[in-house]
């Protein structure tokens, strides 16, 4: 056994290879004490690829597995390799022929189909990281790269309506409007369009932040709860929304799914 030469694998796929490389690997794991090596080669698409390929599989007596969804080029693969002696494991084709008659519907045979779905996934999970890193104002210059900014005062749904974006796969930064703070200059580089002001009913807003400050176990007549404060926050609030030329959404009776609403409305139809 000891001289024996290693069995070797050769994973060929139009995409990336791990669908078949995972099943020659759980194949291979059912030999104890047998070394078997693995070699995957991505992105298969040409028939002059196949070739290279098969010449190098012909020196190692290779066995040759693949997940090939064009039917052209599985065929060519087969005949090929008969040509050359060669072992082949076709591993998606039965799958989804069978599929096929069961069904009686006709395959896309679309290389590389679950990661072009993957990329939705992919695109929602950067954009909510995104939202992390530029929430409350944490750094302006998010503002550049957002798909969309949300600006207002405290408590205005900023944060929960930058995470119900982000799950849409819109990359939110929100910034607070704070009258004592000078509003970051990167609001008015930025298209005006890509910028939504949010504001509320002064009595509500004035229950909500009462509401927060008996959360955090302090008394509701703080300055931040006072009316007010918050209507001078308010106007203050306002005056930089105009200057900046954005939207502004009151935000008093909607939910976030509808205010969400509002504005994938807007920026899809680029207004």
């Amino acid at each position: 056994m000891t001289n024996q030469k290693i069995p070797v694998i050769y994973v060929i796929s139009d995409a990336l290879g791990e669908t078949a490389e995972f099943v020659s690997r759980a194949a291979a794991a059912q030999f104890n004490g047998i070394k078997i090596k693995i070699r995957r080669v991505p992105y298969v698409q040409e028939e002059t690829h196949i070739d290279e390929i098969l010449e190098e599989a012909v020196e190692e007596q290779a066995i040759l597995a693949y997940t090939i969804v064009v039917q052209d080029l599985r065929l060519y693969i087969e005949r090929r390799a008969k040509e050359k002696n060669l072992v082949t494991i076709d591993i998606l084709s039965p799958l989804i022929t069978a599929i096929a008659e069961k069904t009686g519907s006709q395959p896309r045979n679309i290389p590389n189909i679950i990661h072009r779905l993957d990329e939705q996934y992919f695109r929602k999970i950067e954009a909510v990281e995104f939202a992390v890193k530029y929430d409350d104002g944490k750094d302006p210059r998010g503002a550049l790269y957002a798909d969309v900014v949300l600006i207002g005062v405290s408590r205005t749904s900023k944060t929960p309506l930058s995470m119900y974006l982000a799950h849409k796969g819109i990359k939110t930064a929100n910034i607070p409007i704070v009258p004592e703070v000078t509003p970051p200059r990167e609001l008015f580089v930025i298209s005006p369009k890509k910028i939504f002001g949010l504001v509320l009913d002064p009595h509500k807003l004035n229950q909500i932040r009462s509401e927060r400050l008996k959360t955090l176990g302090l008394g509701a007549s703080a300055d931040y709860a006072s009316l007010n404060r918050i209507m001078q926050e308010l106007e203050y609030a306002e005056q930089v929304m105009k200057k900046i030329g954005c939207q502004i959404i009151d935000t008093t009776t909607r939910a976030v799914e509808e205010t969400a609403s509002i504005i994938l409305q807007k920026i899809y139809k680029g207004e």
